[in-house]
């Protein structure tokens, strides 16, 4: 696989124009050499989705390693020649990055991540090192690195041969971000936490636990909690000493830690309501890092950025079919950089068919005559909408369709079946985009079938039930994904545009929640693997677009704490992901500063934009709007059509891809002033 030879004479041309721009600078305190950079000293090393690449100074390009996508590409100080890469296959070192045949993976320790897959009643497994979220080395000394699982911290002290986990950390909720490590004055590790700021302990001290660290990180507005800090990095002053410095993920900020103090202090910030920081990399005059579409420097001497333009378009220069997650470019200074999707223009989905959909959940027994249908034809009328999302199989497992596919009425019960065609007939007439609601494992019907063969069982050898007498089936099986996928291809081949799982997840509720059993799972699985697994096998059946509904705390945090819906490891398998913002679920005091009747619109603003971060825009983020009244102590004050309108401005001032619409009555006089 090798560029173009034009483009990649203009991805040399450029790196020779950010050389002049590095030696003509004009930040303060920045040395000016007086000898030109030798022309072999030119070279990039571009880590893509098919593995990392070495672009020379004639512009000629080599293949370096193959076999997944490289997310994070680290020299070794003081060893010239050894690399470190991060890929979606673990970790691999090398000691001549210009051989193909010297990289040797290091994830010994580390635990492995099971895939299941089910292709004509055989299942099989993919068996990978878990998703390692980041990687560092120690400035001091280069044996030692760490990395991060979603909820793990390991350490390795012979540069990744074996790896030790650090011990659990202090939340049930998964959600690491980043890690560091290094003396101070004794070996000490770092991390950050989506939800819970800043960690560190000291592995050499017996009986060492992790403390908590985040005086002066910027709050989550009316929590107690830090904002996610986005990257850790560390660097060695001229006496040896190391100065540490972080990012937040939602924040235009860059702080440097007071260790002695054990806070941080604001280096820099802008006035932007929101705007993510990521991928710091120091060095002796300053720090590089991302922001949206720009590198940026920030100078240690004065706190100014300046921004740089030059080393962005080197990066743009690179064809679309090699697009870099993470780059090396050998100039004068050395750029190391990753999270590279921040430097990409505002997604553009207008290709993809489920874009810009606005519209309401229909309930199916009103789609079933044009009587009752046409008041829902009014709405979309006079709110300018054009989409419905409507049940075909719904909360209690009951489809809503007549199928012809034998194997889904075998396991599922048809209940006053809606007629497929005309309807959809009806509605491509009007321009109306549907879109199948298929609630998936949540099913009180199929939960029985069987004598209780796919359901969810208690410690006591018995069927769980949940909170409200739910009944769920076990998202571990591979025959209930296949009886989704059934469902979900025949829906598409009778018209329907889209399908979109609801309750694409594990049970969250009840005293008895602990006692649930999954008899279906298999050795090294856990719920991420089995929510993955589950979209991997529809993915490969249906050719639809894939929609999913996720709580919204999952949709503004990085993780999957309870349900298995993490939104890094859901969106390159799906076109759109719906997270349920809905201001009645929250805190009811979570963003209801003054003035507290914007409390809407913030969370639809900001949490349509995190979502978006936290997926790194590769879908359509179109949430479910609140077209209810609960009995809440905000919704009894504020709710009113106002409320829902507030809704809509937060998405569409976001910008990225619609909204829907719920009222599970179907009532939606709420849409327009009274």
């Amino acid at each position: 696989m090798t560029f173009s030879k034009f483009k990649l004479n203009y991805v040399f041309f450029c790196v020779c124009l950010v050389m002049l721009s590095f030696s003509m600078c004009t930040m303060t305190n920045v040395e000016r050499s007086e000898e030109p950079a030798e022309e072999k000293s030119l070279l990039m090393y571009a880590g893509t989705k098919e593995g990392l690449f070495i672009i020379d100074s004639k512009g000629k390009s080599a293949v370096s390693w193959t076999g997944g996508s490289v997310k994070k590409i680290l020299s070794v100080p003081n060893e010239e020649d050894k690399w470190v890469i991060l890929t979606s296959e673990g970790i691999f070192l090398s000691n001549n990055i210009n051989e193909s045949q010297s990289w040797e993976k290091r994830t010994q320790g580390i635990p492995e991540k099971v895939i299941k897959l089910y292709e004509e009643g055989q299942k099989s497994f993919l068996h990978t090192v878990q998703e390692i979220k980041d990687i560092k080395i120690n400035p001091a000394n280069p044996n030692i690195f760490v990395c991060n699982t979603k909820d793990r911290v390991y350490l390795s002290r012979n540069q990744g041969l074996s790896w030790v986990d650090l011990g659990a950390i202090p939340y049930r909720s998964n959600g690491i971000k980043a890690v560091a490590s290094a003396f101070m004055p004794e070996l000490t590790v770092f991390f950050s936490h989506s939800i819970y700021g800043i960690h560190y302990i000291h592995p050499d001290i017996p009986g060492s636990k992790w403390t908590y660290m985040a005086d002066g990180l910027e709050k989550l507005e009316t929590t107690n909690n830090p904002d996610e800090v986005s990257d850790i990095a560390i660097i060695l002053n001229e006496a040896g000493a190391p100065e540490i410095y972080v990012s937040q993920t939602f924040r235009h900020r860059i702080y440097k830690m007071d260790w002695e103090q054990k806070k941080f202090d604001l280096l820099w910030m802008d006035n932007t309501p929101f705007g993510t920081v990521d991928s710091l990399y120091p060095e002796e005059n300053g720090l590089y890092f991302l922001r949206e579409g720009t590198v940026a420097h920030l100078d240690f001497s004065s706190n100014n950025t300046r921004l740089h333009p030059e080393i962005t378009e080197i990066i743009r220069a690179i064809p679309a079919n090699n697009k870099p997650n993470c780059i090396v470019i050998n100039s004068m200074p050395r750029i190391q950089l990753s999270e590279l999707w921040l430097l990409d223009e505002p997604q553009d989905h207008s290709g993809n068919i489920a874009a810009n959909k606005e519209g309401i959940f229909l309930p199916v027994h009103h789609a079933a005559n044009s009587r009752s249908l046409q008041p829902y034809l009014d709405v979309i009328r006079r709110a300018s909408l054009n989409m419905v999302v409507i049940d075909m199989k719904d909360e209690e497992g009951r489809l809503r369709f007549n199928p012809r596919n034998p194997a889904i009425t075998a396991k599922g019960r048809v209940f006053s079946p809606l007629d497929i065609e005309p309807f959809m007939e009806e509605m491509k007439k009007l321009g109306v985009y549907v879109v199948a609601r298929v609630v998936v494992f949540k099913d009180r019907e199929l939960y029985a079938r069987e004598n209780f063969k796919y359901a969810v069982w208690d410690r006591n050898g018995i069927p769980w039930v949940g909170f409200g007498q739910e009944r769920w089936v076990d998202p571990y099986s591979e025959e209930v994904w296949d009886y989704i996928a059934n469902i979900s291809v025949e829906l598409h081949e009778r018209g329907i545009d889209e399908i979109q799982y609801d309750y694409i997840r594990f049970p969250t509720d009840g005293d008895n929640l602990a006692d649930a059993r999954y008899r279906w799972r298999d050795s090294g699985m856990d719920m991420e693997s089995a929510i993955h697994s589950f979209l991997l096998h529809v993915r490969s059946r249906v050719k639809a677009p894939i929609s999913i509904d996720i709580y919204g705390a999952n949709g503004w945090y990085r993780t999957g704490a309870r349900t298995g819906q993490e939104v890094e490891l859901l969106a390159p398998l799906v076109d759109v992901i719906c997270p349920m913002y809905y201001p009645s679920h929250f805190e009811q005091y979570f963003l209801a500063q003054h003035p507290p009747e914007l409390r809407p619109w913030r969370i639809y603003y900001i949490g349509t934009l995190r979502n978006d971060r936290i997926a790194r825009g590769q879908v359509i983020v179109r949430p479910w709007t609140q077209a209810f009244r609960l009995n809440v102590s905000y919704d009894r004050q504020y709710y009113n059509h106002n409320y829902v309108r507030r809704q809509i401005e937060g998405v569409r001032e976001a910008g990225l891809g619609g909204f829907t619409h719920w009222n599970m009555g179907g009532r939606y006089d709420d849409l327009f002033a009274p």
